[in-house]
Protein backbone atom coordinates (compact mmCIF):
# COMPACT_ATOMS: atom_id res chain seq x y z
CA UNK A 1 0.00 0.00 0.00
CA UNK A 2 1.39 3.41 -1.00
CA UNK A 3 1.78 6.34 1.41
CA UNK A 4 -1.13 8.03 -0.34
CA UNK A 5 -3.34 4.98 0.10
CA UNK A 6 -2.33 4.66 3.76
CA UNK A 7 -3.24 8.29 4.32
CA UNK A 8 -6.67 7.97 2.69
CA UNK A 9 -7.51 4.32 3.37
CA UNK A 10 -10.82 4.71 1.55
CA UNK A 11 -10.23 5.04 -2.19
CA UNK A 12 -13.07 6.47 -4.26
CA UNK A 13 -13.01 4.36 -7.42
CA UNK A 14 -14.03 5.55 -10.88
CA UNK A 15 -16.40 2.57 -11.20
CA UNK A 16 -17.75 -0.16 -8.93
CA UNK A 17 -20.18 -2.99 -9.72
CA UNK A 18 -23.07 -3.45 -7.31
CA UNK A 19 -23.78 -7.05 -6.30
CA UNK A 20 -25.92 -8.62 -3.59
CA UNK A 21 -27.19 -11.96 -2.38
CA UNK A 22 -29.70 -12.03 -5.26
CA UNK A 23 -26.92 -12.49 -7.81
CA UNK A 24 -25.32 -15.21 -5.71
CA UNK A 25 -28.60 -17.10 -5.41
CA UNK A 26 -29.33 -16.97 -9.14
CA UNK A 27 -25.83 -18.12 -10.07
CA UNK A 28 -26.12 -20.92 -7.50
CA UNK A 29 -29.28 -22.11 -9.33
CA UNK A 30 -27.28 -22.40 -12.54
CA UNK A 31 -24.43 -24.26 -10.87
CA UNK A 32 -26.84 -26.63 -9.13
CA UNK A 33 -28.59 -27.33 -12.42
CA UNK A 34 -25.35 -28.47 -14.03
CA UNK A 35 -26.29 -26.51 -17.18
CA UNK A 36 -23.65 -23.81 -17.15
CA UNK A 37 -23.32 -23.29 -20.92
CA UNK A 38 -25.87 -21.46 -23.08
CA UNK A 39 -29.43 -22.51 -22.31
CA UNK A 40 -32.52 -21.64 -20.29
CA UNK A 41 -31.07 -18.60 -18.49
CA UNK A 42 -29.72 -17.13 -21.72
CA UNK A 43 -33.13 -17.46 -23.35
CA UNK A 44 -34.81 -15.77 -20.40
CA UNK A 45 -32.25 -12.96 -20.22
CA UNK A 46 -32.67 -12.25 -23.94
CA UNK A 47 -36.43 -12.12 -23.55
CA UNK A 48 -36.35 -9.85 -20.49
CA UNK A 49 -33.74 -7.52 -21.96
CA UNK A 50 -35.67 -7.12 -25.22
CA UNK A 51 -38.80 -6.32 -23.20
CA UNK A 52 -36.90 -3.75 -21.14
CA UNK A 53 -35.37 -1.99 -24.17
CA UNK A 54 -38.60 -2.16 -26.16
CA UNK A 55 -37.64 -4.45 -29.03
CA UNK A 56 -39.03 -7.76 -30.20
CA UNK A 57 -35.72 -9.62 -30.00
CA UNK A 58 -32.38 -9.64 -28.22
CA UNK A 59 -29.33 -11.84 -28.82
CA UNK A 60 -26.81 -12.29 -26.01
CA UNK A 61 -23.14 -12.62 -26.83
CA UNK A 62 -19.77 -12.73 -25.12
CA UNK A 63 -18.90 -9.01 -25.07
CA UNK A 64 -19.89 -5.59 -26.33
CA UNK A 65 -17.25 -6.01 -29.03
CA UNK A 66 -18.69 -9.28 -30.33
CA UNK A 67 -22.16 -7.74 -30.16
CA UNK A 68 -20.98 -5.01 -32.54
CA UNK A 69 -19.30 -7.56 -34.79
CA UNK A 70 -22.42 -9.75 -35.00
CA UNK A 71 -24.63 -6.73 -35.65
CA UNK A 72 -22.54 -5.56 -38.61
CA UNK A 73 -22.17 -9.07 -40.02
CA UNK A 74 -25.93 -9.66 -39.83
CA UNK A 75 -26.43 -6.60 -42.06
CA UNK A 76 -24.12 -8.11 -44.67
CA UNK A 77 -21.45 -5.44 -44.17
CA UNK A 78 -18.06 -6.50 -45.45
CA UNK A 79 -15.14 -5.81 -47.74
CA UNK A 80 -15.58 -2.72 -49.91
CA UNK A 81 -18.23 -1.20 -47.64
CA UNK A 82 -17.92 1.93 -45.52
CA UNK A 83 -19.47 2.58 -42.13
CA UNK A 84 -19.69 6.11 -40.70
CA UNK A 85 -18.78 6.37 -37.03
CA UNK A 86 -17.26 8.54 -34.31
CA UNK A 87 -13.54 8.91 -33.54
CA UNK A 88 -14.31 9.57 -29.86
CA UNK A 89 -15.14 6.24 -28.28
CA UNK A 90 -13.55 3.01 -27.08
CA UNK A 91 -11.66 1.38 -29.93
CA UNK A 92 -14.06 -1.61 -30.09
CA UNK A 93 -16.56 0.50 -32.04
CA UNK A 94 -14.34 1.08 -35.05
CA UNK A 95 -12.43 -2.19 -34.71
CA UNK A 96 -15.68 -4.12 -35.14
CA UNK A 97 -16.02 -2.44 -38.54
CA UNK A 98 -12.48 -3.52 -39.44
CA UNK A 99 -13.29 -7.10 -38.38
CA UNK A 100 -15.88 -7.31 -41.16
CA UNK A 101 -13.41 -6.07 -43.77
CA UNK A 102 -15.25 -2.75 -44.11
CA UNK A 103 -13.77 0.72 -43.61
CA UNK A 104 -14.60 3.02 -40.67
CA UNK A 105 -15.23 6.60 -41.82
CA UNK A 106 -14.80 9.09 -39.00
CA UNK A 107 -17.02 12.15 -38.50
CA UNK A 108 -16.21 14.89 -35.98
CA UNK A 109 -18.19 15.31 -32.76
CA UNK A 110 -20.38 17.89 -31.03
CA UNK A 111 -18.46 19.94 -28.50
CA UNK A 112 -21.23 19.90 -25.89
CA UNK A 113 -22.45 16.27 -25.97
CA UNK A 114 -19.23 14.60 -27.24
CA UNK A 115 -21.42 12.55 -29.60
CA UNK A 116 -21.11 12.31 -33.40
CA UNK A 117 -22.12 15.55 -35.13
CA UNK A 118 -25.12 14.56 -37.24
CA UNK A 119 -24.82 17.79 -39.23
CA UNK A 120 -21.48 16.60 -40.65
CA UNK A 121 -22.47 13.07 -41.64
CA UNK A 122 -23.85 13.71 -45.13
CA UNK A 123 -20.60 15.11 -46.47
CA UNK A 124 -18.88 11.78 -45.63
CA UNK A 125 -21.45 9.58 -47.39
CA UNK A 126 -20.32 7.83 -50.60
CA UNK A 127 -21.67 5.05 -52.81
CA UNK A 128 -19.84 2.62 -50.53
CA UNK A 129 -21.54 3.79 -47.32
CA UNK A 130 -23.81 1.10 -45.86
CA UNK A 131 -24.43 2.15 -42.26
CA UNK A 132 -24.03 4.70 -39.50
CA UNK A 133 -22.57 3.25 -36.31
CA UNK A 134 -23.17 5.86 -33.61
CA UNK A 135 -22.22 5.84 -29.94
CA UNK A 136 -24.34 7.13 -27.05
CA UNK A 137 -21.20 8.26 -25.25
CA UNK A 138 -20.99 8.39 -21.44
CA UNK A 139 -24.73 7.54 -21.28
CA UNK A 140 -25.91 10.59 -23.26
CA UNK A 141 -28.17 9.71 -26.22
CA UNK A 142 -27.31 10.89 -29.72
CA UNK A 143 -29.95 13.04 -31.47
CA UNK A 144 -31.66 10.06 -33.12
CA UNK A 145 -34.19 12.21 -35.01
CA UNK A 146 -31.40 13.81 -37.03
CA UNK A 147 -29.59 10.50 -37.54
CA UNK A 148 -32.76 8.77 -38.78
CA UNK A 149 -33.46 11.62 -41.19
CA UNK A 150 -30.00 11.26 -42.78
CA UNK A 151 -30.14 7.45 -42.80
CA UNK A 152 -33.59 7.34 -44.39
CA UNK A 153 -32.60 9.86 -47.05
CA UNK A 154 -29.59 7.78 -48.11
CA UNK A 155 -30.91 4.27 -47.42
CA UNK A 156 -28.43 3.50 -44.64
CA UNK A 157 -28.65 1.12 -41.70
CA UNK A 158 -28.39 2.54 -38.18
CA UNK A 159 -26.46 0.61 -35.53
CA UNK A 160 -26.57 2.06 -32.02
CA UNK A 161 -23.55 1.43 -29.82
CA UNK A 162 -25.27 1.70 -26.45
CA UNK A 163 -22.47 0.07 -24.48
CA UNK A 164 -22.50 3.00 -22.04
CA UNK A 165 -26.20 3.82 -22.17
CA UNK A 166 -28.35 1.04 -20.67
CA UNK A 167 -31.73 2.62 -19.96
CA UNK A 168 -30.96 5.99 -21.55
CA UNK A 169 -33.85 7.52 -23.53
CA UNK A 170 -34.34 9.78 -26.52
CA UNK A 171 -37.81 11.34 -26.62
CA UNK A 172 -39.13 8.65 -24.32
CA UNK A 173 -37.72 5.69 -26.27
CA UNK A 174 -34.86 3.66 -24.87
CA UNK A 175 -31.69 3.71 -26.92
CA UNK A 176 -31.09 0.42 -28.66
CA UNK A 177 -34.71 0.37 -29.87
CA UNK A 178 -34.53 3.25 -32.35
CA UNK A 179 -32.06 2.11 -35.00
CA UNK A 180 -31.97 -1.19 -36.89
CA UNK A 181 -29.78 -2.76 -34.20
CA UNK A 182 -28.67 -1.79 -30.70
CA UNK A 183 -25.46 -3.09 -29.13
CA UNK A 184 -24.81 -3.26 -25.39
CA UNK A 185 -21.84 -4.19 -23.22
CA UNK A 186 -22.06 -5.80 -19.80
CA UNK A 187 -18.41 -5.27 -18.91
CA UNK A 188 -17.65 -4.88 -15.18
CA UNK A 189 -17.68 -1.06 -15.23
CA UNK A 190 -20.98 -0.63 -17.07
CA UNK A 191 -24.33 0.52 -15.62
CA UNK A 192 -25.24 -3.18 -15.34
CA UNK A 193 -22.80 -6.05 -15.64
CA UNK A 194 -22.38 -9.75 -16.24
CA UNK A 195 -18.62 -9.48 -15.64
CA UNK A 196 -18.08 -9.59 -19.39
CA UNK A 197 -20.77 -9.91 -22.04
CA UNK A 198 -22.94 -8.18 -24.60
CA UNK A 199 -26.37 -8.03 -26.25
CA UNK A 200 -27.82 -7.00 -29.59
CA UNK A 201 -31.41 -5.75 -29.77
CA UNK A 202 -33.59 -5.59 -32.87
CA UNK A 203 -37.15 -5.75 -34.16
CA UNK A 204 -36.09 -7.95 -37.09
CA UNK A 205 -36.70 -11.67 -36.72
CA UNK A 206 -34.42 -12.30 -39.71
CA UNK A 207 -31.49 -10.38 -38.22
CA UNK A 208 -31.97 -12.01 -34.80
CA UNK A 209 -31.88 -15.49 -36.33
CA UNK A 210 -28.82 -14.61 -38.41
CA UNK A 211 -26.97 -13.40 -35.32
CA UNK A 212 -27.89 -16.49 -33.33
CA UNK A 213 -26.36 -18.61 -36.09
CA UNK A 214 -23.31 -16.37 -36.43
CA UNK A 215 -22.55 -16.63 -32.70
CA UNK A 216 -22.56 -20.44 -32.94
CA UNK A 217 -20.27 -21.21 -35.89
CA UNK A 218 -23.05 -20.64 -38.42
CA UNK A 219 -25.43 -23.32 -37.11
CA UNK A 220 -29.09 -22.37 -37.54
CA UNK A 221 -30.10 -25.40 -35.45
CA UNK A 222 -28.15 -27.86 -33.31
CA UNK A 223 -27.62 -30.16 -36.31
CA UNK A 224 -23.91 -29.60 -37.03
CA UNK A 225 -24.63 -28.20 -40.48
CA UNK A 226 -22.83 -25.03 -41.48
CA UNK A 227 -23.96 -22.93 -44.44
CA UNK A 228 -21.69 -19.97 -43.72
CA UNK A 229 -18.74 -18.94 -41.56
CA UNK A 230 -19.68 -18.25 -37.98
CA UNK A 231 -17.92 -17.65 -34.68
CA UNK A 232 -17.90 -18.92 -31.12
CA UNK A 233 -19.57 -15.98 -29.38
CA UNK A 234 -21.95 -18.07 -27.27
CA UNK A 235 -22.70 -16.72 -23.77
CA UNK A 236 -23.13 -18.84 -20.63
CA UNK A 237 -26.08 -19.41 -18.34
CA UNK A 238 -23.86 -18.07 -15.55
CA UNK A 239 -23.46 -14.67 -17.20
CA UNK A 240 -27.16 -14.61 -18.12
CA UNK A 241 -28.15 -15.37 -14.50
CA UNK A 242 -26.07 -12.42 -13.35
CA UNK A 243 -27.62 -10.27 -16.07
CA UNK A 244 -31.18 -11.16 -15.12
CA UNK A 245 -30.68 -9.91 -11.57
CA UNK A 246 -28.72 -6.84 -12.65
CA UNK A 247 -31.45 -5.90 -15.13
CA UNK A 248 -34.01 -5.81 -12.31
CA UNK A 249 -31.76 -3.35 -10.46
CA UNK A 250 -30.84 -1.20 -13.47
CA UNK A 251 -33.44 1.55 -13.12
CA UNK A 252 -32.64 1.97 -9.43
CA UNK A 253 -28.89 2.05 -10.13
CA UNK A 254 -29.38 4.57 -12.94
CA UNK A 255 -31.53 6.75 -10.69
CA UNK A 256 -28.67 6.86 -8.17
CA UNK A 257 -26.21 7.83 -10.94
CA UNK A 258 -28.52 10.63 -12.05
CA UNK A 259 -28.93 11.83 -8.45
CA UNK A 260 -25.15 11.81 -7.96
CA UNK A 261 -24.68 13.71 -11.22
CA UNK A 262 -27.16 16.37 -10.09
CA UNK A 263 -25.28 16.77 -6.82
CA UNK A 264 -21.95 17.17 -8.60
CA UNK A 265 -23.38 19.64 -11.13
CA UNK A 266 -25.09 21.69 -8.43
CA UNK A 267 -21.98 21.92 -6.28
CA UNK A 268 -19.39 22.41 -9.02
CA UNK A 269 -21.26 24.97 -11.12
CA UNK A 270 -19.25 27.90 -9.77
CA UNK A 271 -15.81 26.34 -10.23
CA UNK A 272 -13.89 28.50 -12.66
CA UNK A 273 -12.31 26.77 -15.64
CA UNK A 274 -14.53 23.70 -15.93
CA UNK A 275 -17.53 22.89 -18.11
CA UNK A 276 -20.11 20.52 -16.65
CA UNK A 277 -21.86 17.76 -18.66
CA UNK A 278 -24.60 18.87 -21.04
CA UNK A 279 -28.01 17.21 -20.90
CA UNK A 280 -29.84 17.88 -24.20
CA UNK A 281 -33.60 18.39 -24.29
CA UNK A 282 -35.80 15.30 -24.61
CA UNK A 283 -33.17 12.85 -23.35
CA UNK A 284 -32.54 10.79 -20.23
CA UNK A 285 -28.79 10.77 -19.60
CA UNK A 286 -27.80 7.77 -17.45
CA UNK A 287 -24.29 8.98 -16.57
CA UNK A 288 -22.12 5.99 -17.22
CA UNK A 289 -19.49 8.68 -16.75
CA UNK A 290 -19.64 12.21 -15.34
CA UNK A 291 -17.32 13.97 -17.75
CA UNK A 292 -16.24 17.55 -17.32
CA UNK A 293 -14.05 19.71 -19.54
CA UNK A 294 -11.05 21.46 -18.05
CA UNK A 295 -10.02 24.60 -19.91
CA UNK A 296 -7.20 27.14 -19.67
CA UNK A 297 -9.00 29.13 -16.97
CA UNK A 298 -8.71 26.25 -14.49
CA UNK A 299 -6.04 26.83 -11.85
CA UNK A 300 -3.85 23.85 -12.83
CA UNK A 301 -3.42 21.53 -15.81
CA UNK A 302 -5.58 18.45 -16.28
CA UNK A 303 -2.65 16.09 -15.58
CA UNK A 304 -1.76 17.99 -12.41
CA UNK A 305 -5.38 17.87 -11.28
CA UNK A 306 -5.50 14.10 -11.82
CA UNK A 307 -2.39 13.80 -9.62
CA UNK A 308 -4.08 16.01 -7.02
CA UNK A 309 -7.19 13.79 -7.01
CA UNK A 310 -5.02 10.70 -6.71
CA UNK A 311 -3.39 12.14 -3.59
CA UNK A 312 -6.87 12.75 -2.18
CA UNK A 313 -7.79 9.12 -2.84
CA UNK A 314 -10.09 9.91 -5.77
CA UNK A 315 -9.74 8.02 -9.02
CA UNK A 316 -10.34 10.00 -12.22
CA UNK A 317 -9.83 8.94 -15.84
CA UNK A 318 -9.53 10.47 -19.28
CA UNK A 319 -11.96 8.79 -21.67
CA UNK A 320 -10.41 9.13 -24.26
CA UNK A 321 -6.95 10.78 -24.47
CA UNK A 322 -6.27 10.07 -28.16
CA UNK A 323 -9.02 10.05 -30.83
CA UNK A 324 -9.19 6.89 -32.91
CA UNK A 325 -8.03 8.50 -36.16
CA UNK A 326 -4.83 9.55 -34.33
CA UNK A 327 -4.08 6.05 -32.99
CA UNK A 328 -1.10 4.23 -34.52
CA UNK A 329 -3.38 1.41 -35.67
CA UNK A 330 -5.39 3.81 -37.82
CA UNK A 331 -2.47 6.00 -38.86
CA UNK A 332 -0.81 2.85 -40.21
CA UNK A 333 -3.99 2.16 -42.17
CA UNK A 334 -3.64 5.55 -43.84
CA UNK A 335 -6.00 7.71 -41.79
CA UNK A 336 -5.10 11.41 -42.00
CA UNK A 337 -8.39 13.03 -40.98
CA UNK A 338 -8.49 16.59 -39.74
CA UNK A 339 -11.17 16.57 -37.02
CA UNK A 340 -10.60 19.72 -34.96
CA UNK A 341 -13.39 19.39 -32.39
CA UNK A 342 -12.51 15.90 -31.19
CA UNK A 343 -8.80 16.75 -31.15
CA UNK A 344 -9.56 19.71 -28.88
CA UNK A 345 -12.01 17.83 -26.65
CA UNK A 346 -9.61 14.91 -26.07
CA UNK A 347 -7.23 17.36 -24.38
CA UNK A 348 -9.93 18.71 -22.06
CA UNK A 349 -12.19 15.87 -20.86
CA UNK A 350 -11.94 14.29 -17.45
CA UNK A 351 -14.32 11.76 -15.90
CA UNK A 352 -14.82 11.81 -12.14
CA UNK A 353 -16.69 9.22 -10.02
CA UNK A 354 -20.49 9.15 -10.34
CA UNK A 355 -21.29 5.46 -9.79
CA UNK A 356 -24.16 4.37 -7.52
CA UNK A 357 -21.91 3.10 -4.70
CA UNK A 358 -20.79 6.63 -3.82
CA UNK A 359 -21.82 7.82 -0.36
CA UNK A 360 -22.72 11.39 0.61
CA UNK A 361 -19.29 11.61 2.21
CA UNK A 362 -17.65 10.48 -1.05
CA UNK A 363 -19.56 13.07 -3.09
CA UNK A 364 -18.71 15.81 -0.62
CA UNK A 365 -15.04 14.85 -0.77
CA UNK A 366 -15.04 14.96 -4.58
CA UNK A 367 -16.55 18.45 -4.54
CA UNK A 368 -14.12 19.68 -1.86
CA UNK A 369 -11.16 18.39 -3.86
CA UNK A 370 -11.86 21.13 -6.44
CA UNK A 371 -11.46 23.76 -3.74
CA UNK A 372 -8.19 22.39 -2.36
CA UNK A 373 -6.01 23.40 -5.29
Amino acid sequence: MSKVQKKNHHIISIAKPVFGKEEQKEIAKVLNSGMVAQGEWVNKFESEFAKYIGTKYAVQTTSGTTALHLALLSLGIGKGDEVITTPFTFVATSNAILYTGAKPVFVDIEEDTFNIDSNLIERKITKKTKAILLVHLYGCPVNMAKIKKVANKHGLYIVEDAAQAHGAKFKGRKVGSIGDLGCFSFYATKNMTTGEGGMVTTNSFKLAQKMKALRNHGMMELNYKYDFLGYNYCPTNISAALGLVQLKKLDKLNAKRIKNAKYLSRNLKNVKGITLPTIPKNVTHVFHQFTIKINKDFSISRDSFIEHLEKEGIKARVYYPLPLHKQKLYRDLGYKDNLPVVEKIAKEVLSIPVHPSLTKKDLSKIVKSFNLI
